[in-house]
């Protein structure tokens, strides 16, 4: 099938909105629309698969070119505008990119350096490529913890051989997984999404005595609840029932 021809859904399978499920074992997949064949641990209960880039192509393109136009400063409410998009999935790898995209515009908006936005973007983006669809599940590190990482290693130049900035990435990370993990699964790449991002805004503010956003004051509601079949509901901190 030509992909002009299916109408994407944004939740669950993009082909027909049927469950995902996953499994242990990889076994060879034929992406439905690029068709290039890959290890998959998962598919629909239909038998369809769509790989990472063609999950997210739409997505990565609207998160950039938003972030680069934008004067916004406040991460927490360019994620939820980008969100409300129908090119951003409920769940996917999209979101390990929006996570640094919106944490890099809000830090350099912040500063009055909107001139670095562009290529410091262009650097996430790439790097947020590397980070698998499923990553939280299983290899217990969530893509939005690490979109944190992304982030703070940007902001600070740091690389493997650097010192004070590696520990700062990696603390980073560490930092985001410890609340997402005390707030416990199954995955939910809204709710981590806004897990990270509050995390990277507290380590801002304690690190570098930026203030992207005001974090004591603001937690966000949650309006996909109705997306996400695994919803934790009461025991999410960003869960309402009035939406």
């Amino acid at each position: 099938m030509e992909k002009t021809q299916q109408k994407k859904h944004t939740r669950d399978c993009m082909v027909c909105g049927k469950e995902l499920v996953y499994f242990e074992d990889y076994k060879e997949a034929e992406c439905i629309y690029c068709h290039k064949k890959f290890k998959s641990n998962v598919n629909c209960i239909d038998g369809h698969y769509i790989c990472d880039s063609c999950h997210s192509m739409d997505a990565i393109g609207l998160i950039e070119s938003y972030c680069r136009e934008t004067d916004k400063t406040n991460p927490i409410d360019m994620a939820i505008e980008l969100m409300k998009n129908p090119s951003i999935n409920m769940h996917g790898p999209e979101h390990h990119f929006l996570v640094p995209a919106v944490l890099i515009t809000s830090y350099y908006n912040t500063l009055g350096k909107k001139d670095l936005i562009r290529k410091k973007l262009a650097v996430a983006k790439m790097r947020a490529k590397d980070i698998k669809g499923g990553f939280c599940g299983f290899y217990g590190n969530c893509g939005a913890a690490v979109g944190t990482g992304i982030y703070i290693s940007i902001i600070t130049g740091a690389s493997p051989l650097t010192k004070d900035s590696w520990g700062l990435a990696n603390l980073m990370t560490g930092t985001s997984l410890i609340t997402m993990a005390n707030i416990g699964g199954p995955r939910c790449c809204k709710r981590n999404s806004f897990t990270a991002i509050a995390e990277a805004a507290k380590f801002t503010h304690e690190h570098f005595n930026v203030k992207l956003y005001d974090y004591e004051n603001y937690n966000p509601i949650c309006s996909f609840r109705l997306k996400n079949r695994e919803c934790l509901k009461a025991e999410c901190p960003y869960y309402t029932s009035k939406n």
